[in-house]
């Protein structure tokens, strides 16, 4: 089954951890006239796209010049590519990358009325003193911390500066794990560290609070959500004619300490958790508290912004997928 009449889904990022999620959940739903697009390099991303179906996978220098003439074989976008390193220091690497190739994309996308969802990030609502809200009046006010969440930023306001915010989707995802992440390395949720540790050393380790005045030790509050729901929610979009920026999380706030406590659940061992000081490099740059405000996004998707409770979707993840080492 095709989707669109046979028109295109050009999915950037396409074999990276959200996008192969987006892939396989449209694959189950018949759908796979799917090019992706696709730094693949000698990473082991390769490994995301074994069994999923597709018609083809671009470098993402080859896109531009892929889509000349294909402007009416194109239905729609979903700009999930970018350097998601919250560490990356090149700011010009950053801006290149996140921000000017991100234009690009939407200038061609507007100009030939394709569908456009791209991903914004929650990095950009910095340390949350401004709120988790998506209010697209609010941008201006936001302060990310980092120079990721900062080239995010930008892409926003030049659409909002450009006044087509009311006409593409960007989705702002907050804490998503789960599975086909182990490629991303130091950038992976903290459960890929986590359970390894606790599976052969019977202890996990995590960082002290940086404002132990407001956190305790493990206090620290994020919003977690499963890949499983963030690509379902992501797909909406296509399907749907809402725009605007959406948060795509759990709407729960959820303490380190209790995402710890659900990876010894999943594998049946008691709790055992020390805490060790925070890198130099984070401290300013960390995020001690994210939560969703999630009222628009389930407004506009209804049961489909549903997410699966913490303790069952660690389960899920570390269960039939860490353990036995299968891709979803």
């Amino acid at each position: 089954m095709k989707a669109f009449s046979d028109q295109y889904i050009i999915i950037t990022g396409g074999a990276g951890f959200i996008g192969s999620g987006v892939v396989r959940h449209l694959n189950d739903r018949g759908i796979s006239n799917l090019i992706l697009v696709d730094d693949l390099g000698v990473s082991e991303k390769w490994k995301n796209l074994v069994g999923k179906c597709f018609i083809d996978i671009l470098d993402k220098s080859q896109l531009l010049t892929w889509m000349v003439g294909r402007e009416d074989a194109i239905k729609a976008f979903i700009h999930l590519g970018a350097c998601s390193s919250t560490l990356e220091r090149d700011a010009s690497y950053l801006l290149e990358n996140n921000y000017r190739y991100s234009v690009k994309l939407a200038e061609y996308a507007l100009t030939h009325g394709q569908r456009f969802i791209y991903a914004s990030s929650a990095a950009t609502y910095g340390d949350g003193t401004q709120g988790f809200l998506d209010n697209e009046n609010l941008l201006e006010s936001l302060q990310p911390l980092n120079m990721y969440g900062y080239s995010k930023h930008l892409f926003d306001l030049w659409l909002k500066n450009q006044k087509v915010l009311n006409k593409v989707v960007g989705l702002k995802y907050f804490n998503v794990f789960g599975p086909n992440e182990n490629h991303k390395g130091q950038m992976a949720s903290a459960i890929v560290r986590l359970l390894p540790a606790a599976r052969h050393e019977n202890v996990v380790r995590l960082f002290k609070s940086s404002e132990p005045s407001k956190y305790p030790d493990g206090g620290q509050k994020r919003d977690f959500v499963y890949i499983k729901d963030v690509a379902r929610m992501t797909c909406a979009f296509l399907f749907n004619k809402v725009n605007g920026i959406y948060n795509i999380g759990s709407g729960n706030a959820s303490t380190w300490n209790e995402l710890a406590a659900s990876v010894f659940k999943a594998i049946h061992k008691p709790v055992k958790i020390e805490y060790v000081n925070m890198p130099e490099e984070l401290v300013g740059k960390y995020q001690n508290y994210t939560c969703a405000d999630m009222t628009k996004t389930r407004q506009a998707l209804q049961e489909q912004a549903a997410s699966l409770p913490l303790e069952a979707a660690v389960e899920d993840y570390i269960c039939n997928y860490l353990i036995p080492g299968k891709t979803w």
